[in-house]
């Protein structure tokens, strides 16, 4: 996961990581843990509400989520 691109994102739509936490219903520990990649990952169904909410482009998903 490219994070340093998800939060770019998130700022360019004017947005926190505590916003798009409460978003997406998620405890915001557990978003920035995630963040963090500690423990896990997002999983897809939290991938694509994250992509709802910021908005994300296909291509932009991809390339945050799919990257190693």
């Amino acid at each position: 996961m490219n994070t340093q691109m998800l939060k770019g994102k998130i700022v360019e739509s004017g947005m926190t990581q505590e916003a798009v936490a409460d978003a997406i219903g998620m405890n915001r520990s557990t978003f920035y843990r995630k963040m963090k990649r500690k423990g896990n990952t997002f999983t897809v169904e939290e991938m694509n509400k994250i992509v709802q909410v910021i908005p994300l482009s296909r291509e932009e998903a991809s390339n945050i989520f799919f990257t190693s």
